[in-house]
Formats: C-alpha cells, structure tokens, sequence
C-alpha cells in the first residue's frame, strides 16, 4: 500500500494506536521541557511579561499546546506566585489521554479554546504535523509516495493546486532529485492557533529553516528510545520534520497577528535572564553548598541555550490584539 507522507503520518501518529496516542514522549526524545525546570521558568517569565502588556487581566489564559504529559505546566503551576496563579485558566491541548496525578486547574482539551486572552506555546508541535514531501522530477515537483510497512518510497502524481503554490513561493526546487517538506499544513495549524486569540501572544518553538537556507534533502526523521531511526510510518516511531516557521509567520499574519519577531531560543531565554553563566569560583569559599547549586543551575542554563543544541531552536512569536465586543476599537 502506498500512500503520501502526509495520510502515512498522520495514520502513524494520531491513528487508531498511533504512536502519540500510545506512547509518551519523554520515553524517546529529550526537549527542553525535560531537560530542565528552568525552561518552565523562562514561561513564566514570559508569561509575566505578556500579563503586564494586557494590563493584568482578571483571568489569564496559559495554553499549552502539545502538552506530551503536562510537564510544563505542572511547573509553572508550582512556581507561580498565588496572586498570579489565582487568576490562571490553565490549559493543556493534547489528542492522548491526560496522565494520573494531573492537577485540577489544568484541563485537558483536544483544540486551543477559543478567545484565548494571555500566551500560547506550542513547544515541539508543529515539527509533528503531518506533511507531504515533494522531490523535483525531470518534468516538475512529485509528490513522493510511502510505503508505511517498510519506508520504501516512489514518486506519485504532480503537485499542484496550493501546495505547488506553497512550495514556488516557501521551498523552490532547483535540481532534479531535490526534496522539499510542503509545510503547508503546519501553515494552516499555526494560524488555527493565532485566530483563537482576543488578546496576548502565540509562541512556537521547533527545529527550523528559513527560505533562504532550506535544506536540499529535507530533514524528515524517526525516533525512538532516544535514538534517531529510520522514518518509517509503521507506528513504531515518532515521525518529525523540521518547520519553516517564516512561512508559518505569515499564516500567523494573516490569521490577525499584529507583530511577529523571529528569533532563536539562545536570543529569547537570554533576554528572560537564562544565560548560562557559571557563579564566580570565589563563591565556593564563602559558601561551598550554594556554589554547588548554582553551578548546577548554570549547568542547567547552558544546554538551553547551546546554539548547536536547544539554543538552536527558532522561535515564532507573534502578538494579537483584536478589537473586543462593546470595547473601542
């Protein structure tokens, strides 16, 4: 049987057993949820900042989307002053079943709700939207066709209609046997995203490339067990490709985003005071414990923010501001 890549990711991932609705993600990659507290931190830092640019709302939306097991969330929860978390309306979009222990606040949802007033982040989400890929023919762009039991591959049909347009405009190919993901698709779900929000931010995080510098080949990859595998959409493995977020951007633009700023989480965790830096060694004289701390803190802060790591990751952020029922505009 073969089928695109986008029916094949979609069938393997969030199909009946795909592998998102049966396995949970800290089982087989590591993201910068997992890998520290402190990225959960630098959220609630910007989630401060977004609450003072909306005046201090008496409710405040956090949406996580593409919440794995509510890791993020549980930490920002714990680390939020009492004043702010009072005013929180937490919540977690994931297609699996919440996990046990999941506190009351959050709820659990399938879709961002709408008039969302406060941020939304979608750390490592859109890289999990399912896509086509095209590889460049001698007579045009081809859909390339899978084969999910195997990952053996052929090409299809011509692409056309939008997705021809998308890839003339985001990804042009200009060598047969060059390869493009059509992020079309990512395009659509980011904008579903910024078009549920009255007032605040959009944040997305993902592996990226800019139109500029795509890769020749694509970057359509498999893991599991915290190893890279073969991509194969048998429902084995995660299947994931890297997001052009510029093109994202402009869905967000169109989809009612008033500012967009492109950046990497380096460039973002920095100005939200996570730099890395290690505690002057003159420090563990004076207080050998509290050094320990805040070298394992600093630890901690470097792997965020390598730039040939986690620091790497682009981030999309764009603001909304629509005008409210009754309100001046």
């Amino acid at each position: 049987m073969w089928l695109g890549w986008r029916a094949a990711m979609e069938r393997a991932l969030y199909g009946e057993e795909g592998f998102y609705l049966r396995e949970r993600p800290s089982s087989h990659f590591r993201t910068s949820v997992s890998a520290s507290p402190v990225f959960a931190e630098a959220v609630l830092a910007l989630l401060r900042r977004v609450d003072e640019e909306l005046g201090r709302p008496a409710s405040l939306d956090l949406v996580d989307v593409g919440a794995g097991e509510g890791t993020l969330l549980r930490r920002v929860l714990e680390e939020a002053d009492p004043g702010l978390r009072a005013r929180l309306r937490v919540t977690a979009v994931e297609l699996s079943k919440p996990p046990p222990g999941l506190p009351e606040e959050i709820a659990w949802r399938q879709a961002v709700p709408d008039g969302v007033t406060g941020l939304v982040v979608a750390n490592e989400w859109l890289d999990n939207v399912p896509l086509d890929v095209a590889e460049l023919a001698p007579d045009g762009p081809r859909l390339v066709l899978v084969d999910p039991a195997t990952g053996d591959e052929k090409l299809g049909d011509p692409v056309s209609g939008a997705d021809l347009e998308w890839l003339e405009r985001w990804w042009p190919l200009s060598r047969v046997g060059a390869r493009a993901e059509i992020g079309r698709t990512r395009d659509e779900a980011w904008a579903g995203v910024v078009g549920r929000l009255t007032r605040g931010t959009a944040v997305a995080v993902d592996y990226a490339h800019a139109v500029d510098n795509r890769p020749p080949c694509g970057t359509l990859t498999g893991y599991r067990d915290g190893q890279v595998v073969a991509a194969i959409p048998d429902g084995t493995c995660d299947i994931t490709a890297h997001v052009a977020l510029d093109a994202c951007a402009a869905a967000g633009e169109s989809a009612g985003a008033i500012s967009t700023e492109l950046s990497t989480q380096r460039d973002v965790l920095r100005s939200l005071g996570i730099t890395g830096t290690r505690p002057p060694v003159e420090a563990a004289l004076d207080d050998p414990r509290g050094y320990l701390r805040a070298l394992a803190r600093a630890s901690e802060e470097a792997e965020l923010v390598d730039p040939a790591g986690l620091g790497g990751f682009g981030w999309l952020t764009q603001k909304v501001a629509r005008a409210v029922r009754g309100s001046p505009s």
